[in-house]
């Protein structure tokens, strides 16, 4: 333990200190507590980040994973099993095989964000912001728009 000059030792400093009350200039953290993600001496070195953000970093990937199988399958689902349309044979094939695609190309995406937002983690630099929300929302919507064409010409046939 150090003195920080003012007859408590650098410890007990931080112990009193008001919750998310900035630490005192020189100030360490306690042996074994985590760095804040991105917490390093120099700038562009890489440093192992803490382990919970590699994980959540991890989840994360494994989330949009769900998700890109989920289309895949829907995908599959819609090409195989549904009914045909009356008048338009076609029909099933243009709306399925949009969201396979869409769903092969999410896994690859969630992959090039995980090690994109990893990379960052470790030089401690703000994380890329995901482009999977909008080319999810751009897709999804269109299939609905698709969707909603495709019905509609099998109702007037």
């Amino acid at each position: 333990m150090t003195d920080s000059g003012d007859g408590h030792s650098d410890r007990e400093s931080r112990a009193s200190a008001a919750p998310g009350a900035p630490a005192a200039p020189g100030a360490q953290d306690a042996p074994g507590t985590p760095a804040a993600p991105g917490a390093q001496d120099a700038p562009g070195a890489e440093t192992e980040p803490d382990a919970r953000f590699t994980l959540a970093n991890e989840r994360t990937f494994l989330a949009w994973n769900r998700t890109a199988l989920a289309l895949i399958v829907a995908g599959l689902g819609i090409v195989q099993l549904l009914p045909p349309f009356p008048g338009v044979p076609w029909g099933r094939h243009a709306l399925g095989v949009p969201l396979i695609v869409l769903g092969a190309g999410v896994a690859v995406t969630a992959y090039v964000e995980w090690q994109r937002t990893q990379l960052a983690m470790r030089r401690g630099v703000p994380i890329p912001r995901s482009v999977l929300p909008q080319i999810l929302a751009a897709t999804i919507t269109g299939v609905a728009v698709l969707s909603a064409a495709v019905l509609l010409v099998s109702a007037l046939r």
